[in-house]
């Protein structure tokens, strides 16, 4: 409404300054050229949503006056239009290409989050895969070793070396178990959260951190990138341009993410996706909770952890 009163007051400034060609003084020359460059600024910085219905507003009194005074309405009409309406359209033109160009920016750092996640969830994948097929082959070894290991018909030699055969599947568990969390931590790993949204910021989005409390289990820590990770790519992808505040909060046992941005008509992320869905369980399994919806005039997302649930520390 301010922007169209402003653009009001300079276009009434043209027409009337139109009238009256005949003669000319220096100063309401002068004013032509203040009045295209104000109208160009104003178009380049001051959207308008109506910008109709201000042209309306102050073309129709010159159109009426050219029923009085033709020529006079005409030149009144035709001023208007070279030195207000054509500078507001060029810089209305610019200020739209420059929107062009920071929607083309989001969209790279929304591919370049997207790939990153794609790599993550194709490298948990591959770890799941293996968990699967070669963890339940192993404890079966494990098993059948023990069983001859405690059979009385068995030489004392033979059970020595089921002993040492369920020793060695033992031992190939515990080192898949950690095969299997390098393939899913690793890009999470050795990168924070100050990181992440750097790397984020870097990409071209809009990004606040605020951290609070001591350092986090490892477990939580890996989670709370998660999270965070998550919302970003749900940010770049479904609100491009809007800033977007991250709060990691430590205090009394319990570790508190929240990840809101500021687009009201931003969409929200999917139920159904695997994104969400991932990332609940994942909290659940930490014994949290994890909710995400509409909040504060955006988006918001919120992960609750308990921080000892964990007892290493990095």
């Amino acid at each position: 409404m301010r922007n169209g009163a402003v653009l009001v007051v300079i276009a009434g400034s043209g027409l009337l300054n139109g009238f009256s060609l005949d003669h000319v003084p220096a100063w309401r020359q002068l004013l032509f050229v203040v009045l295209a460059v104000i109208a160009y600024l104003d178009g380049r910085q001051l959207p308008v949503r109506r910008s109709w219905l201000v042209w309306t507003t102050v073309v129709t009194p010159g159109l009426v006056y050219t029923v009085v005074d033709f020529w006079t309405g005409v030149g009144a009409l035709a001023t208007l239009g070279i030195f207000v309406v054509l500078p507001w359209l060029a810089g209305a033109f610019r200020r739209q290409q420059a929107m062009l160009v920071d929607v083309g920016r989001q969209r790279v750092a929304q591919l370049e989050l997207e790939r990153e996640f794609v790599k993550l969830r194709e490298r948990e994948r591959i770890a799941a895969d293996m968990h699967d097929s070669l963890g339940h082959e192993l404890a079966l070894i494990a098993l059948r070793a023990g069983a001859l290991e405690l059979a009385t018909d068995m030489s004392e030699q033979t059970r020595e070396a089921a002993a040492q055969l369920r020793i060695s599947a033992v031992t190939a568990t515990d080192r898949l178990r950690r095969t299997v969390g390098v393939l899913r931590h690793e890009s999470v790993a050795d990168e924070s959260v100050e990181a992440l949204v750097e790397r984020a910021c870097g990409a071209g989005m809009t990004v606040a951190l605020h951290t609070e409390g001591k350092s986090l289990p490892p477990l939580i820590d890996t989670a709370v990138h998660r999270v965070v990770q998550e919302s970003l790519t749900n940010a770049a992808r479904h609100a491009p341009g809007a800033e977007v505040l991250v709060r990691v909060e430590e205090s009394g046992g319990s570790v508190i993410v929240t990840v809101s941005n500021t687009a009201a008509d931003a969409p929200p992320m999917s139920e159904g996706g695997s994104g969400i869905a991932s990332l609940r369980e994942r909290v659940r399994l930490l014994g949290g909770t994890l909710s995400a919806g509409p909040g504060d005039g955006g988006f918001t997302v919120t992960a609750w952890f308990p921080s000892d649930r964990d007892e290493g520390r990095r």
